[in-house]
Order: structure tokens, then sequence, then C-alpha cells
């Protein structure tokens, strides 16, 4: 607990802050606090990632040997590499200045004084010695010196984990990274740029540490498997095809290559980054600003939110609907006092504010000492000289923090409060300010009424959560009968619960949290440590709030949420920064991550069941000891009609499956039994075909019936991956079809991809193993889903 003297000497001169000329001069000399952003990649790193990656490298280089030694149809599989990376950094660099933007929005602007004025400016644009004025929920974004202090509270559990507020008093160090939760003051800028505290913790936790993506991390191990495929696979070929088989070697290299790249699953990164990149834009488009990319990933795992209520279920302003007198207490004299009250704190909240425009202060009162209000308080406080020559001290805050149990006054409070209205209790306090227990023997003077003004769009918001299976659950630091009665005009019918007798111990805690839905007077701590008990129930947790009581369970929360109009402090622990303030919008970033997470599962099925019948092909080529049955043209037909061009549209459609864990293994479970099937039936296929076709052009009606086959299998894999159906889902699967009949039907596209069938009874045969594989594939899938549940 902390106090000022008003009668103080007065700051020195120094306090007006640097002259335009010392800016200059600091700018000059390169003092300026120029922390690069960390809201995206450069176009630089963008280009490098998306052109320089291993499956490039490899495509690159079979694309060149191909375009030495085969025809242009052979080498179709090169241009669409260069259409993919194209479309991957185009999209990038979009998102890119879709978040530039935003954290532009976004961007804290601290307040410093200059030349004797408070003028807001960038965080890039402060210099050393720089004056900068603080106050509630304000970051600290560079380290200095406090000079001024107005019952300063700084939370420092960011740096150091010490869960306590810091009182701090001119002279004292302040870092930055940490963040005022009561008072105000200033301090003197002393360390900016990368030598603050905060920066170069920053940019150690950038050197060692990605934030996690389990989609990103399972793509990754999938392809380090498919590259310990790919190499044994790969020589085996080149081996046979090469020296074992007395082929033409232009032919023998086509066929070689034919059969290394369909291994490569290179459209999957690419997809992965684009489905990221559009969900970024479409997000910025409603002004949703996405600080960590996996955010959208991590949000669409979430089954728990946590809301604050103010701010969040509620707007911020209030009104003040009316002021009741307790124990004879005289109506102008309380408004003379609440008048007061409001011209004491330089920074007022909501609650301050809201009394502040109901009642303007007269001048005739002087405050000498001055106690701000703290979430874990829940109280402010203040001494006045009044006109007379009287002192007084008067406390402003929670009726059941600041009265005894069996006080009178509190029936009435939970009246008010069952009606969902807001109550502060006036009391003049017995004991001086910085006694620490100021509460005792207060004596109560009135209550004031304020009525809280509900969201639109909260009841809409909260009934998707339901729809969707995601758990609300009201956090809040007012009367706890208030916050249920508010939650219930939001339609959330739900036990209420009294957070100050939750049980301390986390399981207790979290069984509660289990049974319950709204939680009141509840600490920033206990908000810590209620994200901590749902995690340890196996929970995503989401968490969403405004003010500096919530930073600490916004950063522990696997997703935080800040409102834009929140403290700095809470949009630079959150991942996700919701600037236009709007809760209706959380909807759409769930929405987001599901669509990007349950489609790129979809289509990752696609792309490995092609890679592990390429393998399997490649594999039993080795054994049997015969020409690879297809050229690379073979592969980009199919790999376009049944992959490339669907799998685009798959993985942007809409989806609202809540996504799941273990990504790797629920693909692989359909991947691997698929592909070995598709594989197996092809080759069966090609043997058939080998003893029926001799003589003269053999070897190309031999192709043509294998890859009748396998693009039957390929086809009803994409029938399978894209349930449920739509309208659309069948035309594309129908369209995707008819593409490969056209060019079985036209002369040119038979001669171009080198498709031709012959005869009647061989491509029938094709049919047949085609129409079985697929099936068996139908039975296969539906055993994998009884057998291996996700």
């Amino acid at each position: 607990m902390t106090h000022t003297d008003a009668a103080a000497p007065a700051p020195a001169p120094t306090a007006t802050g640097l002259t335009a000329g010392e800016v200059a001069e600091r700018v000059a000399r390169g003092q300026v606090n120029d922390v690069p952003v960390r809201s995206s990649r450069t176009v630089g790193e963008i280009v490098r990632a998306n052109v320089f990656t291993r499956f490039n490298a490899i495509i690159g280089v079979l694309w060149l040997i191909m375009l030495a030694v085969a025809p242009i149809q052979d080498s179709l599989f090169g241009f669409v590499i260069l259409a993919n990376t194209g479309i991957g950094i185009i999209q990038e660099w979009r998102a890119k200045k879709t978040l530039d933007s935003l954290a532009v929005i976004g961007e804290a602007r601290p307040t410093v004084r200059r030349e004797g004025v408070a003028v807001q400016v960038g965080t890039s644009e402060l210099v050393l010695d720089d004056l900068v004025e603080i106050g509630p929920g304000d970051k600290i974004v560079v380290d200095g010196v406090c000079v001024e202090a107005d019952g300063l509270e700084v939370d420092e559990s960011l740096l150091t984990g010490e869960a306590d507020p810091v009182v701090k008093h001119p002279g004292d160090e302040v870092m930055s990274g940490s963040f005022v939760v009561a008072g105000g003051g200033a301090f003197r800028a002393t360390k900016v740029g990368r030598e603050a505290y905060a920066a170069q913790l920053a940019e150690e936790a950038s050197r060692f540490t990605l934030v996690h993506s389990e989609l990103r991390s399972g793509i990754s191990t999938i392809l380090k498997y498919v590259t310990w495929m790919l190499v044994p696979a790969a020589i085996g070929l080149v081996v046979t095809q090469l020296f074992v088989k007395e082929n033409e070697l232009k032919d023998s290299i086509a066929r070689t290559v034919g059969g290394i790249v369909p291994m490569v699953p290179e459209g999957l990164v690419l997809l992965t980054s684009v489905a990221f990149a559009i969900g970024v834009i479409r997000l910025g488009r409603q002004q949703c600003l996405v600080q960590e990319l996996p955010a959208i990933e991590g949000l669409a795992r979430v089954d728990t939110v946590c809301l604050d209520k103010t701010g969040t279920l509620t707007e911020g302003g209030m009104d003040v609907t009316e002021v009741r007198s307790l124990n004879g207490g005289d109506p102008t004299y309380i408004r003379q006092v609440l008048g007061a009250l409001g011209e004491s704190d330089p920074r007022p909240n909501a609650s301050l504010q809201a009394i502040i425009d109901a009642y303007p202060d007269t001048d005739s009162w002087r405050c000498t000492e001055s106690l701000p209000f703290s979430s874990a308080r829940k109280y402010s406080g203040a001494t006045f000289s009044e006109g007379n020559g009287e002192t007084s001290t008067w406390l402003l805050g929670a009726p059941d923090v600041l009265l005894p149990a069996e006080d009178p006054a509190l029936a009435e409070t939970e009246r008010l409060n069952e009606q969902g209205l807001r109550v502060l209790l006036l009391a003049r306090a017995v004991r001086d300010l910085d006694d620490p227990e100021v509460a005792r023997g207060a004596g109560a003077t009135a209550l004031v009424v304020l009525e809280q003004r509900l969201r639109p769009d909260a009841s809409d918001t909260l009934r998707y959560f339901a729809e969707q299976d995601v758990h609300a659950k009201v956090i809040s630091g007012d009367n706890a009968v208030s916050v249920g009665a508010v939650a219930a005009k939001l339609g959330l019918d739900a036990r209420t619960v009294d957070a100050r007798r939750l049980p301390a111990e986390r399981d207790g805690m979290g069984r509660a949290l289990d049974e319950a839905t709204v939680f009141g007077r509840v600490t920033p701590q206990q908000k810590r440590d209620m994200v901590g008990a749902l995690q340890s129930r196996g929970h995503t947790v989401a968490m969403t709030g405004d003010g500096v009581n919530d930073v600490l369970a916004l950063k522990d929360a696997d997703i935080g949420v800040a409102m834009g109009s929140g403290s700095e402090a809470t949009r630079a622990v959150a991942q996700i920064v919701l600037l236009n303030n709007s809760f209706a919008t959380l909807p759409s970033v769930v929405a987001e991550g599901r669509r990007v997470i349950g489609n790129i599962t979809r289509v990752a099925t696609l792309f490995l069941v092609k890679t592990v019948y390429s393998v399997l092909l490649a594999l039993l080529v080795v054994c049997w000891q015969v020409e690879y049955p297809f050229l690379p043209r073979h592969i980009t037909l199919l790999s376009t009609l049944t992959i490339g061009v669907p799998a685009f549209f798959l993985a942007l459609a809409p989806n609202k499956e809540r996504a799941r864990p273990h990504f790797v293994r629920r693909v692989m479970r359909y991947s691997i039994p698929g592909g070995v099937l598709a594989g197996l039936a092809t080759f069966v296929t090609y043997l058939i075909a080998r003893h029926h076709y001799t003589g003269e052009g053999a070897l190309d009606a031999e192709t043509s019936a294998a890859t009748l086959t396998l693009f039957l299998i390929s086809m009803w894999v994409l029938a399978i991956v894209a349930r449920p159906y739509t309208w659309w889902r069948i035309a594309l699967v129908a369209t995707m079809g008819a593409g490969f009949l056209l060019v079985l039907a036209v002369p040119w596209l038979q001669d171009f991809f080198a498709l031709k069938l012959v005869g009647v009874t061989m491509p029938w045969i094709a049919v047949g193993i085609g129409v079985a594989a697929a099936a068996v594939l139908e039975f296969l899938w539906k055993w994998v889903d009884r057998r291996f549940p996700a």
C-alpha cells in the first residue's frame, strides 16, 4: 500500500522533458528505441523460405535433367513447382502487408513529455533521456529511472515471476516488460533499443525458440520420414532403370525421374503456408491482428474460453443510475465527496469515470493523500482537506470487501447485484490511508449504483461457442451475484461462485471450474491459477481480457486474446488483438483456425497417399527388375487432377470441425493403407498388361492401363477425403474425372500425355482392378476409423 503527499515539493524544472534540439541530437547519435517489430518476416526472408527448400532443390535438379533429355511435356512438373512457389511468395507477402498495417494500428504509443507538453509518440520514436508518463495498464517499453510517483505500483511478474506489485518511488529503477497496475508517474529512459532489458529477453527468446505449432511440426516430421523413404527407393530405381534394364538412355532417365518426382509431397508445405496466409488476410479485414501465426491454429483447438466480464461481455463505459444514502448521509455532501474522489485520480478507471461524469468536482476540497485503485485491493481512497478546514479520509470500492459480513448494507447490495447492476460503496475511514487495515471500521455512507452496457453481440457469440462445444467461463473481479446476473442476461444459465471460497489447491479449483460457469471476486493471481487448473485437467484454454488484471492469465493461457482498446500490457502479451474491440470477431478467428487445420489434415492425406504408392511402386519395380510404368507427364496429369487442383479448393473451404490432436497419426492412419493399396493394385495391372501386350508400342499400352487403374483409385481417395459432400464438392470431383476422360477422348491430348488405351480387354481389366481396389479402400477406411479412432 502506498500514498503520496500532494504538498510535496514540485518537480525540478528538468521534469519538462527534452527539447526538440535535444531529441534531434540523440536521434543523430542513434540513441533511439529502434527495436525491429516482430509482426512478420521480411520480403527477402519470405522469398528464401519459399524458394530454397530441400524438396525444391531435388525437384529443380530433376527438372533441369528432364529439360535436357525429354520432351517438354515430361518437364511440366517443374513449371508446376515454379507456379506453386510464386503463389506461396505472393500470399505470404500479402499476409505480411496485412500484419504490418495492423501492427501499426495496434502499436503502443507511449506518452512522453517534451518541452513541458505531453505528446504520444511511436515506441520506435523514444530517445534516451525521454521523460515517459505512465498510468494504470501502461506497459513500460524501455528501461528507466522513476522521477515522479503518485501511488505507483508496477507488476514485474512477466520478468521476475514475482506476482506481487512493486511500489516505486522517485529514484527507483523501472524495467521494460513490466506494467503499471495502480497509480501513475513518470520515468526517465536510461536504456533504449536493444540495450533495454525486455528487448534483450525477446532477442534471446527468438534466437532459441519458436512458437509451437502442431500442424507445422507434424508436417516437418512427415517430411523427415518421407526423406528417409525417398533416398533408398530413389537409389534402387536409378540402378534398375539405368543399368539393369537395357533401354534407351533418355527413356530410362525419363522413367527414373517419373518414379522419383511423385515421392516428394511438394505442394503440402505450400498449401499450409497459403492456408495460414489467407487466414491472416481474412482476419485482418475484420481488424483482427494475429501477432503469432500459429495462434490461428491454437484457437481452433480451444475447448474452454475464459471471458473477463468488463470490456468483453460488457462495454467499457458505465452510467451512474442512483446514489443511495446510508446511515442518514447528506446527499449534497455525498455528491461533494464523490466529485472530489473523481478529481483525486488522474487516471480513472471506467467506474470512477462514470462518477466524474455524474458529479464534477467543485474545487473546494484539496487532496493531501491518495490510494489508487488496484484489482488486488478492490478499492481506492483519498484524504481531503475540506473547505471548512476539516480533514476526512474516504474509500470507494467493493461493498463486500470494505464491510464486515453482517453489515445490513450488504443485503441491499445483494438485491441490486441480482439485477445485474454494479454497486460501489462510499465509506468514511477512521484510520490513516497508509494503514494496512484502513478499511477496518470504515463507516458506510452511500451506495453508488452503476449500470453496465452489455455488448450487443455478446449473446450471439456465447451461443456460437455453445454450439461449437466450447465451454465459456466468465471470470471477473466484480461481485459474483452481479456477474451472474449479467451472464444470465446473455443466456448463460449456470451456478455462480464467489472465488474467495474456491479451494487453493489446483485439483479442487479444477473440479469447481468444471462444475460452474460464472466466477466473481477473482483476483489477478486467481485468474492465472484458474487457467493453470483448467490446463492441468487437459483443457486447451483461451483467455480474453482488456485490463492489467488480465495480463498474467493472458500470458499463461494457450491463447491470449486482448481488446484493442485495452491496456498496452494486455496487447503486448496476447497472441491475438481484436482492434475493433468486438467480441463478435472471436467466432471468425475460431472458424478460420478450424478451416486451416481441418482442411490441411484432409489434403495432407491426398499428398501422402501419392508419396506412399510412389515409394512402393519404386520398390516393386526394383524387385521385379522391370521398367518403371510411368513417365513424368503421367504423374503430372494424375497429380494435377487428383491432388493439386482439388487440394487447393479443399484447403480453402469452410470447416467447422474442432481441431483434434495427433496430426501425424491421424494423417498416416489413412495415407499408409490407401497408398499401399493403390500401389499394389497399379502394379498388378501393370504386370498383367506386360503379359497381355507384345511388340512395338507395348510399353505405352502397359503404361496407359496402369495409369487408368491408378487414376480410378486416386479419384476414390479424393471422393473419400471430400466428404461430407456439398454441391461444389461433388462438382469438383466430377470435374476432375471429366478432365481425365477429356484427355482419353481428344487425340492430340492422347499424344501429348502418351496415353492411349489399346484394345478392349486390358482397359476393362484395368477398370475392374481399379473398382475392386476402390471397394476394398472404402472398407479399409471404415475399418481404420473403428480400429484407430482419432
